[in-house]
C-alpha cells in the first residue's frame, strides 16, 4: 500500500486521485504515466467522482471489522475496465484494531490487480505492522507565499480583484492549508462585490490586522503602555477572540527573536517580504535578551489567560508585568564593560619606576618601597605652589627647604596647627587617601624626637595610618633632618560602638562615592541597596 500523511488540507486524498488516474489512464499504454490524459473514461470518472474501479472510503465511518471483511470479499473481482481496482482510505488512522487486523492479511499479500493508498493525519495511531507494509509519503505545511500565489492566481483567472495584502492574511488564516484557504477565499468572494475591501475581510473573517499585531508590539519595545491597554480594549470591544491576539503575539515575538538572531530567517519565519523588513527595522534597537525575556513571559502566562475567566484583566496584567522587567544587557556587552573598569581602574592607579634597591641585603624591601615613596612625596611638595606652601610653614621655613636641615622643632613655637597643615600638604600629594583621616587628627605631642597623632575615626582610620608609619617618619626625617619618631594612637573616650558606627558610616558614604560605583550603576542601571562594611 501506499501511505500519504500530513497535516490537514495539504493535498494527501487530490495526490492520491492524480496517482490513481495515472495508474488507470487508458491512453498509457505500456506503463503508467506522470502525466494522466484527463480525457480517458477513466480519468473523466475518477475526476467526477463516480469511477467504477476507484473507491474511496472515509475510515472514520467505515471503521469496523464488518467492513473491512466485506471489504476484502470485493476485491477478489477483477476491475469493470481499468488496470487496476484502487482503494483509497481517507484518515485510516481512525480504523478500530480488528478493522485493522483484518486488513492486514490482505495488505500483505493483495492480487495483482488492487492497489491500497491511505492518507491521515495522525501516523502514529496507526499500527507498526500496517506501517512496515505501506510505502510512506510525509507532506508539509504550505507556506504563505505558495498559498498566496495560488489564490493569485486564481482569482486573476477568475477575474477577481483582490489585493496582495488581502490574500496573504487569508492564507495567514489557513495555517499551512490550501483547503482551507481557498474555503476563506470563497466565502471572501461571496460576500463582497466588485473590488474586493482589506477591512471587509477583516470584518468577514473575524480576524485581526496584522498592522494592529505589529503597533502592540512597538509599544511593548517602546515601553507605551497606557497604548497597549487602548489597543488592548478596542480590539475587546470589537468583539475579537482575546486568547487568539494571545497566542498570534505568541509567534510574532518568537518571530522577532529569530529575526533579531539573524539566522535561517527565511526557513524558521514564514511571513511576506514586506512583514520580514518590518520586524527588521522594528528589532534592530532592541537586544536578543530582552525579547527574550519579553517571549519568556507571554509563554509563562499563556496558561492564565487562556483559563481565565476575564481574560481582558489577564492580558492586561501581562503587559504590566513586561514592564516591571528592565531590559538585561548581553553577557559579551557585560564583560565589554568590566574590562573597560579594569583598564580605568589601573590606569589611575601611580606608577613606580622601576630600581634597583642600594639597601644591605638584610634590609626589609618594604623599607626602600617606603623611602622612594617618601622621596617622591617630598619631591612633589617642593615643586608645589609657593604662595600656598608660604602659608603654611612656620615662620623659619622657607618654600622649598625640605633638604635636612637639623630644625628644631621645639624652638619653632610648636604650632600644632602650622606643623599639622604642612605634613598634610606634603602628604596627600602623593596619598590623598590619608587625608582624611589626617584631617580628623590631633597632634597631641610636638617635640624633637617624638610626634604624638590621636586619630578619630576608629580602628579603620587607625588602621590605615599605622600602615603608613614608616612613609610618614621617612617625610618627617627628609623635612627636620633628623629621626622623628611617629607616634599613631586611637583618641581616648571615644564609645567603640559609636567608632564603630561612624567607621561604617564613612565607609558607606565612601563608596556611594566611588566613581567605580556610580559607572556600575549607570551601565546596569541598577541602584545600591546596602553596603556591607565587614
Amino acid at each position: 500500500g501506499i501511505l500519504f500523511s500530513g497535516p490537514r488540507g495539504t493535498g494527501k486524498t487530490t495526490i492520491a486521485r492524480i496517482l490513481a488516474k495515472s495508474m488507470n489512464c487508458s491512453n498509457n499504454k505500456k506503463e503508467p504515466s506522470p502525466n494522466p490524459c484527463n480525457e480517458c473514461r477513466s480519468c473523466k470518472e475518477i475526476t467526477s467522482g463516480n469511477a467504477a474501479d476507484v473507491f474511496e472510503i472515509d475510515g472514520a465511518s467505515n471503521n469496523s471489522v464488518d467492513q473491512i471483511r466485506n471489504l476484502r470479499e470485493n476485491i477478489k473481482y477483477m476491475p469493470a475496465h481499468s488496470p487496476y481496482k484502487i482503494y483509497i482510505i481517507d484518515e485510516v488512522h481512525m480504523l478500530s484494531i480488528a478493522a485493522f487486523n483484518a486488513l492486514l492479511k490482505t495488505l500483505e499479500e493483495p492480487p495483482a490487480h488492487v492497489m491500497f493508498m491511505f492518507a491521515t493525519t495522525d501516523p502514529n495511531k496507526i499500527p507498526t505492522t500496517i506501517l512496515s507494509r505501506c510505502q510512506r509519503h510525509d507532506l508539509r505545511r504550505i507556506s504563505l507565499e505558495a498559498i498566496s500565489e495560488h489564490m493569485e492566481h486564481l482569482c486573476k483567472n477568475e477575474g477577481v480583484d483582490i489585493a496582495s495584502e488581502s490574500l496573504e492574511l487569508i492564507a495567514r488564516e489557513a495555517d499551512g492549508s490550501m483547503r482551507d484557504a481557498l474555503s476563506l477565499l470563497d466565502q471572501v468572494i461571496s460576500c463582497c462585490e466588485g473590488k474586493v475591501n482589506h477591512d471587509h475581510i477583516i470584518n468577514v473573517l473575524g480576524v485581526i490586522d496584522r498592522k494592529i499585531i505589529f503597533d502592540i508590539s512597538g509599544a511593548v519595545l517602546s515601553g507605551k503602555i497606557p497604548e497597549i491597554l487602548d489597543m488592548v480594549d478596542e480590539i475587546y470591544a470589537r468583539g475579537h477572540d482575546l486568547k487568539i491576539l494571545y497566542s498570534t503575539l505568541i509567534e510574532h515575538f518568537r518571530n522577532l527573536l529569530i529575526v533579531k538572531m539573524g539566522k535561517i530567517v527565511n526557513k524558521l519565519v514564514d511571513v511576506p517580504a514586506h512583514e520580514l523588513n518590518m520586524m527588521k527595522e522594528q528589532v534592530q534597537p532592541v537586544s536578543n535578551i530582552f525579547l527574550n525575556q519579553i517571549l519568556d513571559i507571554l509563554f509563562n502566562q499563556e496558561a492564565a489567560v487562556k483559563l481565565s475567566a476575564k481574560p481582558k484583566i489577564a492580558l492586561e496584567m501581562v503587559f504590566i508585568r513586561m514592564f516591571e522587567i528592565k531590559p538585561a544587557l548581553p553577557i559579551d556587552t557585560l564583560i565589554e564593560k568590566f574590562d573597560t573598569l579594569g583598564k580605568e581602574l589601573f590606569s589611575s592607579l601611580p606608577e613606580k619606576p622601576e630600581q634597583k634597591s642600594n639597601m644591605p641585603p638584610n634590609v626589609p624591601d618594604t623599607y626602600q618601597t617606603d623611602k622612594e615613596e617618601a622621596d617622591s612625596t617630598i619631591k612633589s611638595a617642593q615643586t608645589s605652589q609657593s604662595s600656598s606652601v608660604t602659608q603654611c610653614l612656620p615662620d623659619n621655613l622657607e618654600p622649598g627647604n625640605l633638604e635636612p636641615s637639623n630644625i628644631d622643632i621645639d624652638n619653632l613655637g610648636n604650632d600644632p596647627v602650622k606643623i599639622k597643615k604642612r605634613l598634610l600638604d606634603i602628604i596627600t600629594e602623593k596619598h590623598p587617601s590619608l587625608k582624611h583621616p589626617l584631617e580628623n587628627s590631633t597632634l597631641k605631642k610636638i617635640s624633637n624626637e617624638d610626634i604624638e597623632l590621636d586619630i578619630n575615626g576608629g580602628g579603620f582610620h587607625l588602621n590605615m595610618i599605622k600602615r603608613k608609619k614608616d612613609v610618614l617618619e621617612k617625610i618627617c626625617c627628609k623635612l627636620f633632618g633628623k629621626k622623628i619618631n611617629i607616634i599613631i594612637s586611637a583618641k581616648k573616650g571615644t564609645d567603640n560602638n559609636n567608632n564603630k558606627a561612624n567607621t561604617n558610616g564613612l565607609l558607606k558614604q565612601d563608596a556611594f562615592n566611588h566613581h567605580l560605583v556610580a559607572e556600575a550603576i549607570e551601565i546596569f542601571k541598577g541602584k545600591v541597596v546596602d553596603v556591607k562594611t565587614s
